[in-house]
Order: structure tokens, then sequence, then C-alpha cells
């Protein structure tokens, strides 16, 4: 996917070369949000930059780019948006190194905040109930949204893998969707027996029923435009269907993975079917999931 390069911030020296920056960003296999944000977050920077003794990029020492995060946080900037730019400023200037521009990268040694760790908002009992269980029609559309649904539950995914899938992914004889996560890693991940019903009737009755002849043809979901399903219409799904309170797209995935920790799955597991590098990512589950712990400690425990 073709992603835009962003325009220098007028005023300021070529020597910051953040086109060709971008170039280079365009040949990775970041997701194209990735991209834009960073290419973002150096033109914020650039900007910011142009107003001080610090208008060329040689010019630049750790003491400004800390600096900048102390403007940013003064700001009331969110912490994890202040941790990405410090990680997009990390990779401009180490690119400026390995292509002769600079010597050594100032960002090289440059420290970002802790992020604040907020336990994962868990969907409860009552609202998941009437999200998966109303009957909501038999439309076209009844039949996305409920397929939808399911799957974002029922397999797990991010919004944005959920969107990506198309009609191909779906092994119905296995039960098992073939996901893109980040990175553009592939995964395959299980879906129940609901879950594949709910894809399935979508796919035999409502998806030839909205599709148009400028549709892509592979995606699996549709919106109303006859686009592929997009994040703001999985948001307005949720809420449309939702009778009681909010629900999030991503509390979904939460969901699943408290769930199924909190019948027994290995956290290893849990890793896996989420998609997540790093095991330490997943363990976050671990703290919302208190009562399986009780009960294992229950069962286990002389004195439980």
């Amino acid at each position: 996917m073709h992603v835009a390069v962003t325009q220098r911030p007028a005023g300021t020296s070529s020597e910051w070369r953040v086109d060709e920056y971008g170039a280079t960003l365009q040949a990775t296999d970041r997701s194209p949000s990735t991209q834009r944000a960073y290419l973002a977050d150096v033109g914020a920077f650039v900007t910011w930059s142009s107003g001080r003794d610090t208008a060329r990029p040689r010019d630049v020492t750790v003491r400004v780019l800390r600096d900048y995060l102390a403007f940013m946080t003064e700001r009331g900037d969110e912490r994890s948006s202040i941790i990405r730019r410090r990680a997009s400023l990390r990779s401009y200037f180490a690119w400026m190194v390995q292509r002769g521009h600079l010597e050594e990268s100032p960002a090289a040694r440059l420290s970002a905040p802790k992020p604040n760790h907020h336990l994962p908002r868990i969907v409860v009992r009552e609202q998941l109930d009437s999200l998966l269980d109303e009957d909501w029609g038999e439309d076209a559309w009844a039949t996305l949204d409920r397929a939808v649904c399911e799957v974002l539950y029922g397999a797990g995914l991010r919004v944005s893998e959920l969107c990506g899938l198309n009609v191909d992914s779906v092994d119905f004889t296995q039960g098992l969707v073939r996901v893109l996560g980040k990175g553009r890693k592939e995964r395959i991940v299980p879906l129940h027996r609901r879950g594949l019903e709910a894809v399935k009737l979508w796919m035999d009755d409502g998806r030839e029923d909205v599709v148009r002849n400028d549709s892509p043809p592979l995606a699996l979901f549709y919106n109303r435009r006859g686009r592929r399903l997009g994040p703001r219409d999985v948001r307005r799904i949720l809420d449309n269907r939702t009778a009681r309170g909010h629900i999030h797209p991503h509390a979904l995935r939460h969901t699943y993975a408290t769930h199924l920790l909190e019948g027994g799955a290995d956290l290893r597991v849990v890793q896996e079917l989420l998609g997540h590098e790093s095991l330490t990512t997943t363990q976050i589950y671990t703290h919302v999931s208190k009562s399986r712990l009780q009960k294992v400690h229950h069962q286990t425990h002389p004195r439980g």
C-alpha cells in the first residue's frame, strides 16, 4: 500500500531529508499507519526545532531531544504518544547515521517515560450476553454485525486484523482463521462453532446482497458503501448493537484472552493465539483473571 510522503515543513533546512526518510519507510514492512505516524512525528519535531537554535539535524543533541519530550509532557500529551514519538526519532536519527548524514545519533541514549500500565477493560458477562445473544433480525446488515462480533470475541482479533480478512481466510472444515497481524506476520487461530456459523450465514445470505461493482472482490466484510469494512465501521456496529453501555472493539479481545486464562489455558498458548511477540505483553491478563488463581490455590494448597 502506498503511503504519501510528508511534506518538509516550510522554512526548514533540506538537510532534514524527511522526504528521503519517508521513501525508506515505504520500502519497509511496517504498516501504513506506522509509516504515517513516524513521518508525522519527525515532521512535528522538525517544526518545533525550526523555532530554536536547532534548525539543522547536526545541531540536535540528546539534551535538545529531552527538552522536546519535556515540552510534550508539559503540553499534556499522553505518555503512550510520547513513547511512540521517541521511537520515531530514534528510528529517524539512526537512519540519518546509516545514510552518512550524521556521525552519531543524538537519540541513541534517549530514555522515555515509563508507560502507565492500565489493566485491560473487560466486557462484563451481562454486556457480552446482550451483544451476542440478542435477536438482531435477519437482514444482511444484521447478519454482518453478528458475524463481526462473533469473530472479534471468538478469535480474539485486533480490529485491523478482522477488517483485513478475506473470503479465503476462513477454513470452515478445520474451523480455523488465517490472520495477518502486526508486521504482516501470519498466524492461524481457531474459531468456535457459533462464530463459523455466523460467518457462513453472512457469506451465503448477506454478502452478495451488499456487494457492488467496485467492491474489493476478496474482502470478507463490507460496509454500507460496499468498501472493505474499516475500524470506524466496527465501532459503529458495537455502538448500535450494545444494549448496556459502550463496548470498545478491543475490549472483546481483552475479554477473549481473560476467559481463556480463566478456563485454564496456558499463558504461552494465549500468547500465540493473540499474536504477541513478547510473553510480557500477555502476562497482563494474569492480573485480571484473579478468580482462576484463587480457584487453583483453593484446589491445590493444603490449607486452601
